[in-house]
């Protein structure tokens, strides 16, 4: 069981991660999505920097999450503008809900996706169903 304390906890930001129109397009054609050259982002790309937020919370000895216990409950995400090539992403997670119902611990998170400027880009929100112990 994950401990109570963990909600309301913010982790760091994660490293910058550069939007190139090459990856856009590895993006796109690995999501079957379809995106014109110099266009914006398919508004699922924040997940590319999300997830790197939702990695370091998973990998934090201190919150007690064993990857092979997870399961990714939902995902959604609210757009302030477009991702652009050549923005430089980072998002800083927090644990905005934390609950236990039936021997699983269901982790609701927020991520905080921002631009070299600060300024907000996309907020990224995820649930995490984490099993208990067998």
């Amino acid at each position: 069981m994950i401990l109570a304390d963990l909600a309301g906890r913010t982790f760091p930001p994660t490293a910058p991660y550069a939007v190139t129109e090459e990856r856009l397009a590895a993006f796109a054609a690995a999501t079957g999505t379809s995106r014109a050259v110099g266009g914006p982002a398919p508004t699922t790309f924040p997940i590319v920097v999300a997830f790197e937020a939702m990695t370091a919370l998973m990998a934090d000895p201190s919150v007690g999450i064993e990857l092979h216990r997870v399961v990714h409950g939902a995902q959604g995400f609210v757009h302030t503008r477009p991702v652009v090539a050549g923005d430089r992403l980072t998002a800083q997670l927090t644990v905005v809900g934390l609950r236990q119902i039936g021997g699983a611990d269901i982790i609701t998170t927020s991520s905080a996706i921002v631009d070299a400027t600060g300024a907000l880009v996309c907020t990224a929100e995820a649930t995490l169903v984490h099993k208990a112990d067998d």
